[in-house]
């Protein structure tokens, strides 16, 4: 996993509390970071998944993030996003013309970016695992 520096990352839990209108954050593990953005070698990779939750808010004006997204998208690579992932992207213009899933209150912003929302976000990830592994497997990615 790679984010802004090696330091471990702080994630949270979203969940739905009744009578809440929106998720709440409650303190979820802390994970490990491989490597930092800037060191990534995006030739060195044959996917790439833009998690989602609030990261996506934060990582999409990072200029190595771009470097790394836009490495994907000119060369047709499996992308995979989930939840709020599509934020990244939709940033740097990538995703006129195509489809996407998202987090349904993003649903505004993905469609200005010109792409459509079809996804829920977290609940949808066995469904989504499944998909995506198909999609590695058509492009011959070494699983």
């Amino acid at each position: 996993m790679a984010a802004p520096t090696t330091r471990a990352v702080k994630l949270v839990v979203h969940d739905f509390e009744p009578g809440w209108d929106a998720y709440t954050e409650k303190p979820g593990h802390q994970l490990p970071v491989d490597l930092a953005f800037a060191d990534v070698h995006p030739e060195e990779y044959q996917a790439l998944v833009i998690p989602g939750g609030r990261a996506p808010e934060y990582i999409r004006t990072d200029p190595d993030v771009a470097r790394i997204v836009y490495y994907f998208f000119e060369r047709g690579l499996p992308v995979g996003t989930i939840c709020h992932g599509p934020q990244v992207p939709a940033a740097l213009g990538l995703l006129r013309g195509r489809t996407t899933a998202a987090f349904p209150p993003s649903r505004t912003d993905m469609e200005m970016a010109g792409a459509m929302v079809s996804c829920r976000g977290w609940p949808d990830l066995p469904e989504w695992s499944r998909a995506f592994m198909r999609v590695l497997e058509g492009a011959n990615v070494s699983l």
